[in-house]
Formats: C-alpha cells, sequence, structure tokens
C-alpha cells in the first residue's frame, strides 16, 4: 500500500512538472512571438492599390479614426485596420459562414461543418453577390483589397498569436485571401445567432411528449397584459393569419433531437443558443432632455466572447462630397465595412433583436420507393440536390449530398442515425418523412446595401429607405437627429402564413400552411415624434393590436419596463448621466413579485430567519457585493429546480430568462397548480412548501460556498465572468486556454435587469450573455457622447487594448465617442499614415 502511494505521488509530481515546463515555454514562447502581431499604429506603410493618402489616428482606447478622400481608400483602409487588429477572429468567422471549420480545426468540426453546409450560407451569399449592383460590389471589393494587402504583408504567427498554436494541430494552414464573400456570410451568422426560433418549434414539440398541451402552453405564456409594448396604440392594416397549432406529435420527438446535437456543437463557437439574444435601445426626445435635444442609448446583448464582436471605428471623409459622402462613427463588424450601429453627422441609430418568428420546421412526405422525392399536393417531385465536399485537416474529404425540398434544406440529414418512425394514431405522420427548414435568411438580402445607406443617411425619410433594406435579421431600429427628431421603425421579412402560427412543425405536402408573401414594409410598425416623447425596446411586444403576426415568442417585457419606469418617474430634465445610471441599473422586477411571498412562509431555524431579514427593506437591485442579490438569485435557482425538474427533460430545465418570470408569476397566483406538487415524493406539495424548500437550500448553499454570517454573502463573488477567446480557449488545455481567456471578473446584475448580465440556471451562475456595448448619443453635442464595449478593441492577446475596458464596463464608465477632428486630434496616441506602393 505505501509503495502504491509512493508510485502515484511521484507520477503526480512529474505529472505536475511536465505541466509546470509546458506552461513556461507556452508564456516564454507566447512573450517571444506575440508582439510581432501587434498592429503598426505609427509611421508610414505602403500598400498596392490606395489612390491618395489615408491617415488613421488612433485614440487612447485603441479606436481607429480613418480620414480618407474617396470612397475606394476609405473601405480599403477599413478593411486593412480590421485585419491588423482582428484577423484571426475574421479568418475564424467566415470559416463558420461557409461551413469549412474542419479545415482550420480537423475532424472535430465535422459534425458542425455538415450542419452548416446544410444551411448554405455560403451559397445565398454567391446569390447575393451575383444580383449585386456594381457600387456595392466595388465597395466590398475595396474592403477585401485591404485586407489582402495586409496578409500580403504577414503570415503565419505575424497574423496573430492563435497562428502559432493552431500550427501544432494543422501545420498546412494558411489563410486563403478576403473575398467579398466573406464579408457577407457574417449576415447570415449574425441572422442565426440572432433568430433561432425554430428551437423553440422543437422545445414545445418534444415537450408534448410529456406534457398535455395545456401544460405546454402554460410554459409559453402569451405576453402579459402590465407589461409596455413599443408602439402604444399602432394598429396598422391587414389581416391576422389564422391560428392553428401544425401537425407534430410524439413519434417526431426522435428526429427533433437529432436535429439538436449539431446546433449544439455549433454552440460551443458562437454562444448559448436561444436565451439570451437581446438588448436595449431607447431614444428620448428633447422636451425631456436637459440639452434639448435627442438622447439615444443601445445596449446589444450578446454571447461573452474575446475578443470583442464588436470593432469601434470611424469613417471619415476628408471633403465630404459625391466622391467620398461618408462620416459616420461607431461600432462595426470585423469582417464587414460600414458602421453597423452609431451616429452620423446629422442621423443616429441603435439597434434591439426583435425574436422574430420567421423559420418554420415542414414535415415532408418522402417517396418510399425514391428518397430524393417528396409529396407536394399528391404529386411527387424532385428535390434539388447539392454536393458539397468537406476538407478536414489532417484527413480526407467528406462527401455530402444536401437535399432541399421548396421550403429548403432538410435539416434531419445532418443526423447521421436518422430513423424512420411507425404511424402516430394520434397525429398523422408519414410514414417515410423527413424536416425541411424554411427560413427567410436563407434566401438573398439586402442587408449589405442597408448598412451602407444608414451611414449616408441624412433624415428620417433617407432612414427609412435605408431600414427597408435592413431585411435579415429583423431589428428594432431606434432613430434620433440633430434637428430635434426620433422615430422607430421595424424593418425585416415577415411571413404571411395561410395558417398557424409557427409554434410547431406543420405538414409541407399541401400548401395548407405555405407561405404566402412578406408583410408589406408600409405595413411594418413605425413611429415619428410620439407624443410621450420617448420611444423604448427591449425586445419586447412591438404593438399589441398590430394585425400581421411578427411573432408569438416576444422577450416579456421586464427589462422594457423598468426602462419605461426610470423614464417616466424622472421629474428633473433627463441628462447623460442619468442614462449611464440608466444602463446600469440592476433592478429585479422578479423580486417584486416573489419577496412579498417569501416574508408570510414559516421558516424552520434562526439561520433562516436572519437569511430573510436581508430582503426586508431590499432596493431589488442586484449589485455587485450585495448578500440580498446573493440570496434571491441563489433561492430563484432553486426554485425553478424544485418547480419543474421533477415534469422536464434535462435539455429543458428552466434556464431563469424572462420567460420563467412570467410563467412563475403565473403559477404564484395558483397555490395549488400541480407545477408545485413533486412528482417524486408521496405528498402533495403546494406553492409555499415549495417556497420554504428553495429559500432553505438557498441558505444552505450560501453558508457552504461563501460565509455562515449572510452580511457577508457576494452576489458579485458567484456571478462571475470569464472572457473566453471562441476557439482556443475552449480547447480544454489550461495553458492555451491561460494565453487567450481573461477573468473572471464579478459582476452585478441578471439577465433581466437592465444591465442585462444573464447567467443560466439550470447551469451554474456564471455568466454566458452581456451588454457587448454601450452607447449614448448626444444629439445636442456629438462631442459629448459616450461609448464602451469589451473586453477591448485589440483582438492580440497581451496587447494594451485586449481586455483594457474590462474594469470600466463592469463599472458602467464609458470613454467619449471622439467626433470633431480638433477633439479626434486632441487624443490621439498614435498616428499612421498609408501611401500608394511606390514598387521600389
Amino acid at each position: 500500500m505505501k509503495s502504491s502511494r509512493k508510485g502515484w505521488r511521484k507520477r503526480l509530481k512529474i505529472t505536475a512538472i511536465v505541466l509546470l515546463v509546458l506552461g513556461l515555454s507556452l508564456v516564454g514562447f507566447a512573450t517571444c512571438t506575440v508582439r510581432q502581431s501587434f498592429a503598426v499604429e505609427s509611421g508610414t506603410i505602403q500598400i498596392p492599390g490606395i489612390k491618395t493618402e489615408v491617415t488613421v489616428q488612433r485614440d487612447n482606447w485603441g479606436t481607429p479614426h480613418i480620414w480618407a478622400a474617396n470612397s475606394h481608400d476609405l473601405f480599403m483602409a477599413q478593411g486593412y485596420i480590421h485585419a491588423q487588429d482582428r484577423f484571426w477572429q475574421m479568418d475564424f468567422w467566415r470559416h463558420i459562414g461557409s461551413g469549412r471549420l474542419a479545415e482550420m480545426f480537423g475532424s472535430s468540426q465535422v459534425e458542425a461543418d455538415r450542419y452548416l453546409r446544410t444551411m448554405g450560407w455560403a451559397r445565398v451569399a454567391q446569390q447575393e453577390i451575383q444580383q449585386m449592383n456594381a457600387e456595392m460590389k466595388a465597395n466590398l471589393q475595396s474592403y477585401a483589397d485591404g485586407v489582402n494587402a495586409y496578409l500580403t504583408q504577414r503570415q503565419g504567427s505575424a497574423l496573430s498569436l492563435e497562428y502559432a498554436v493552431l500550427k501544432f494541430l494543422n501545420p498546412g494552414y494558411k489563410p486563403e485571401p478576403w473575398q467579398p464573400l466573406h464579408s457577407l456570410t457574417w449576415g447570415k451568422v449574425m441572422a442565426y445567432d440572432l433568430g433561432r426560433n425554430f428551437e423553440s418549434e422543437i422545445e414545445r414539440t418534444i415537450l408534448l411528449k410529456t406534457l398535455t398541451p395545456a401544460q405546454v402552453e402554460e410554459l409559453f405564456p402569451p405576453y402579459p397584459e402590465d407589461l409596455p409594448v413599443i408602439l402604444p396604440g399602432f394598429r396598422g392594416g391587414g389581416k391576422q393569419g389564422s391560428r392553428g397549432a401544425g401537425g407534430s406529435g410524439e413519434e417526431i420527438t426522435a428526429v427533433l433531437k437529432s436535429i439538436t446535437r449539431p446546433m449544439m456543437a455549433l454552440e460551443k463557437l458562437i454562444g448559448p443558443r436561444g436565451v439570451g439574444i437581446g438588448s436595449n435601445s431607447w431614444v428620448i426626445s428633447g422636451e425631456r432632455t436637459a440639452t434639448g435635444k435627442p438622447i439615444l442609448a443601445n445596449d446589444p446583448h450578446l454571447a461573452v466572447q474575446i475578443p470583442s464582436i464588436w470593432y469601434e471605428v470611424g469613417l471619415h471623409c476628408t471633403t465630404k462630397g459625391a466622391e467620398c459622402p461618408y462620416n459616420v462613427t461607431g461600432f462595426s463588424f470585423a469582417g464587414m465595412l460600414g458602421v453597423i450601429v452609431g451616429h452620423s453627422d446629422r442621423i443616429a441609430w441603435g439597434v434591439t433583436n426583435v425574436q422574430s418568428d420567421v423559420m418554420d420546421l415542414y414535415i415532408e412526405k418522402i417517396n418510399p420507393n425514391n428518397p430524393n422525392q417528396y409529396e407536394v399536393n399528391g404529386k411527387w417531385v424532385d428535390m434539388q440536390l447539392v454536393k458539397e465536399t468537406i476538407q478536414v485537416a489532417g484527413s480526407q474529404p467528406i462527401f455530402q449530398i444536401v437535399r432541399y425540398t421548396r421550403h429548403g434544406p432538410i435539416l434531419s440529414d445532418v443526423s447521421l442515425d436518422l430513423k424512420q418512425f411507425k404511424q402516430n394514431q394520434r397525429v398523422k405522420l408519414p410514414q417515410n418523412y423527413a424536416v425541411a427548414l424554411r427560413w427567410t435568411a436563407l434566401e438573398p438580402s439586402q442587408l449589405a446595401y442597408s448598412i451602407g445607406q444608414m451611414n449616408l443617411a441624412q433624415n428620417w425619410q433617407e432612414f427609412r429607405t435605408a431600414a427597408k433594406n435592413f431585411d435579415v435579421p429583423a431589428q428594432n431600429l431606434v432613430y434620433a437627429d440633430i434637428e430635434g427628431n426620433i422615430g422607430y421603425q421595424l424593418p425585416g421579412k415577415f411571413p404571411i402564413r395561410a395558417k398557424g402560427e409557427g409554434r410547431y412543425p406543420v405538414p409541407g405536402w399541401t400548401d395548407e400552411y405555405e407561405w404566402q408573401g412578406y408583410i408589406d414594409f408600409e405595413q411594418l410598425p413605425r413611429s415619428f415624434n410620439p407624443p410621450q416623447g420617448y420611444i423604448a425596446t427591449a425586445n419586447n411586444l412591438v404593438a399589441s393590436k398590430y394585425p400581421y403576426l411578427i411573432t408569438t415568442d416576444w422577450v416579456y417585457g421586464y427589462r422594457a419596463k423598468r426602462i419605461v419606469e426610470m423614464i417616466e418617474q424622472q421629474s428633473q430634465p433627463i441628462s447623460l448621466d442619468y442614462v449611464q445610471q440608466m444602463q446600469g441599473d440592476n433592478r429585479n422586477l422578479n423580486a417584486q413579485i416573489l419577496v412579498p411571498l417569501l416574508q408570510t412562509i414559516s421558516l424552520n431555524t434562526p439561520r433562516q430567519e436572519a437569511a430573510r431579514k436581508l430582503l426586508v427593506d431590499w432596493d431589488l437591485q442586484l449589485g455587485m457585493s450585495s448578500p440580498a442579490a446573493a440570496l434571491f438569485e441563489v433561492f430563484w435557482k432553486h426554485l425553478l429546480a424544485d418547480t419543474f425538474h421533477d415534469q422536464l427533460p434535462r435539455e429543458y430545465f428552466p434556464d431563469g430568462g424572462d420567460r420563467w418570470y412570467a410563467v412563475v408569476k403565473n403559477l404564484a397566483k395558483q397555490p395549488n397548480s400541480i407545477w408545485w406538487d413533486n412528482r417524486n415524493t408521496a405528498t402533495v406539495e403546494n406553492r409555499d412548501q415549495i417556497l420554504q424548500q428553495a429559500f432553505t437550500e438557498a441558505v444552505n448553499e450560501l453558508e457552504r460556498l461563501q460565509s455562515k454570517d449572510p452580511k457577508n454573502w457576494n452576489w458579485g463573488k458567484l456571478h462571475t465572468i470569464t472572457f473566453r477567446n471562441g476557439t482556443l480557449g475552449k480547447s480544454g488545455v489550461v495553458p492555451i486556454e491561460a494565453l487567450f481567456n481573461r477573468g473572471s471578473f464579478a459582476t452585478a446584475g441578471n439577465g433581466e435587469t437592465v444591465n442585462a448580465n444573464r447567467w443560466r440556471a439550470n447551469k451554474s451562475f456564471e455568466v454566458t450573455d452581456i451588454p457587448s456595448m454601450r452607447m449614448i448619443v448626444d444629439l445636442g453635442n456629438l462631442d459629448n457622447s459616450l461609448a464602451i464595449h469589451t473586453p477591448g478593441q485589440s483582438g492580440h492577446a497581451f496587447h494594451q487594448h485586449y481586455a483594457d475596458m474590462v474594469d470600466p464596463w463592469g463599472k458602467i464608465e464609458y470613454h467619449p465617442m471622439l467626433w470633431e477632428e480638433k477633439a479626434i486630434a486632441a487624443r490621439t496616441a498614435a498616428t499612421l499614415k498609408l501611401q500608394q506602393f511606390s514598387g521600389k
């Protein structure tokens, strides 16, 4: 026994030494190689294709302000600068967009590639290029030329540290030149990230296997009447589609589960699926502000990642005119030209996700004698077959046939173990069937046009013209201008269904559930200078009386309610400081419902009574150091588990987001609902017993994790954020992860506070989604505008701007959105000149 212990200790010691040496070697290797990938920020660089000299001034936060004499040079310089700071990110995202991840990372990504090739985003983007006008093509090519000019100057680890690590995994990998196609596919990835509502179709259908339809609908309640809508009173015109559940049933659940597997593999790359993809934006009229002009605020909520998904940039024409009409600043995506969210010299705009239902799953009836035929109105029709070749690093290529029906790609083909199921008497399923996806993003989009047009827009009319092309993904657009106007426009492609609401998979073999076109843009909700003097959006219901279906899966408006409260309760003119306070607000409206109930239940011990005292006079703010916040959020986790885990499949355990606020609020009014009863016990529990049990478990957990003294409990120490690199930062190799990841950092709030740092009750308290950037635009003086994003501008590990915004972001601090030329010059930390290549 002693000999065995000695051997175990010796092996452990040797392993520790090896890991230490490996770690030190990696750190030394990184120190030697990492700086060569940093962007050259000062001096002069000659690149072929530049027509006239371009000046790039970087401020203290690493934000470049690009000055050019013509549009070609402006976008070429933007491509060059993006590549300087973020090429690994760009390279990775284009491989997602084209389903070519296995080329970089080998066989581990084949399943994701099969799924992405089935979606076919690159094929759609290629159609867009073929339909594109000459000006748009030229701008995209200018951007690509800038990226490629950078690639001709650098390769391997000189591009980014990640390539040095990748060399050990895939020695033969070399980035290919950038193409306009690669800029367009990022929009498809974002549309998927922001619009995966077919997952709700799948969830509802799978839940029907064990729950009644009424129980399923209790878990997806209608939008509460006491929560705000974006445009109160807006009605519009047209006819509402008829209601209907569709044709899915118990036997299809195995096929739908098979579809979710590659989705979950993709989730590891682009962030958590479904819940969490929200945002806040509001615009306040000068009638309510201290400046007398509008203030516009925006903070999009996206998955935690490093580098930031956003890249702040200013695009300025030295002389604004026909040859160079741009003067705009704000936030771009590395890989795409222009500014996505920001302001020009005359207007400002912000975005939040609509949560639109633009995906439908169709059950296709397959010919038993020919798997490549499907039924349409009683006749067998040939599918479109597309052959795909998936290149795999270090292995042989994999060949894939993607089958298309009139509705779109057959998603169930991405499951290698697809089986057929017997006829179900309750629901008439074909004996041979497959599941196809119809989605607006699988049709050519006009989004690239919209971004450029928004950057050029000078007034509300021109902004609406640009918004008309903002088709996929659909966004709530808020607007303000220097003349004092504010507005809202809902753009996007929204299907008009012949039958049903898109809540469940439907039969595809007849025309009964077909799309009959899209809602006309002029019928979509909009508002200009509304009488209340503000417009607030938080992914909530757009209009309660709107006759067309946008979605039935709105984000329940708890964030929206708090935003509206803070605007309306402010008796003094609203200042920029107050808007900052709004963006940092951590008030938990869920606690308004549950804390009074907790005050009435009986508790068993003095320890629990001492803990409950924390909730007396609590301001409901989920502050970073708050003991009460820690208690309530841990209680919420246990309440959801104790109420629902006995009746739901593990993959659909409650995540604790806005939908569950609404579900539990409704159940709180039903003390003896069957949901409160734990089916695994002999007794029949009621609401108060489950509240007591969850509270007891919360106290026990906090005493175990933090302190026996409730006053020492701390929400921020539980609710931490770690910024992980989307690729190598999730490798499972600790020394490699240490090179690229940063954290953990304490945070405040939760997913439904305005300061929306989401955690998932079915996983851990770790933050998964955040306000990825915050922007406040003062239309009275654009130089007073403020912004912050996180973790930083640079994509290069160990660069000074890699994670320098994390601390101010967490403290709700900002940096100036520099605008006027003098202000930029005064804060310039480095100046780079891009000149025409002389050939010498």
